[in-house]
């Protein structure tokens, strides 16, 4: 069986990931398996346990790393944030494509012991935008909003270790870049070329 292709979307803080992100999925030609974070922050406003995120404790969380549990996992502004292994694992290998959308940090973990997969970085088209966003958003206090900015401009460095940067000018723009991404990365040898020595090894018999 064909094994499905994984995309990752990250991107600074406030770049508008989610937003995106649930716009692609709202797209009729689109079939994704979502990978579910597990996080250990509050859930904000219309956020679902389970849909969102997996919205856990501390001890919790930290059962999972020491199990083994976990893909990725980072702590950022005082929360852990992380991708449960198996879910991704037993998608893949059903055939079926897997979409996750993380920080920078964990997005570079997952390159570590994924580099088969397709890497995105969502990027703001400047870092006033950036700034209003999150001020626009108003959950968080001046200081955490300081803090995510500044953060947001050493992650803008790490672009450079992805494939692929979209920048998030308009939703819609963003969708449609994202979709000829994964178009390319269907046709990569290295996905095409399994099936065929496949064949081969079944035409010697």
């Amino acid at each position: 069986m064909k094994r499905g292709v994984l995309i990752v979307l990250s991107g600074p803080s406030g770049v508008g990931k989610g937003t995106v992100r649930k716009a692609l999925f709202e797209e009729p030609d689109i079939d994704f398996t979502y990978s579910i974070s597990m996080t250990t922050r509050q859930p904000r406003n219309g956020e679902v346990d389970g849909e969102d995120y997996f919205f856990v404790n501390r001890n919790e969380f930290e059962e999972n790393i020491t199990a083994g549990n976990m893909l990725e996992y980072a702590e950022y502004v005082g929360n852990y944030y992380g991708t449960p292994k198996s879910f991704i694992d037993n998608t893949l290998a059903s055939g079926h494509d897997v979409f996750l959308e993380i920080d920078v940090q964990g997005a570079l973990q997952v390159k570590e012991k994924m580099p088969e997969g397709a890497y995105i970085f969502l990027t703001p088209p400047d870092l006033q935008a950036l700034k209003e966003r999150l001020v626009g958003r108003g959950t968080d206090d001046p200081e955490i909003i300081d803090r995510r900015v500044a953060a947001a401009s050493s992650e803008i460095r790490m672009m450079s270790k992805y494939d692929y940067a979209v920048v998030n000018d308009e939703v819609q723009l963003a969708v449609q870049r994202i979709k000829d991404i994964v178009k390319v990365e269907r046709l990569r040898v290295n996905r095409i070329l399994p099936e065929y020595i496949a064949m081969i090894e079944e035409l010697e018999k």
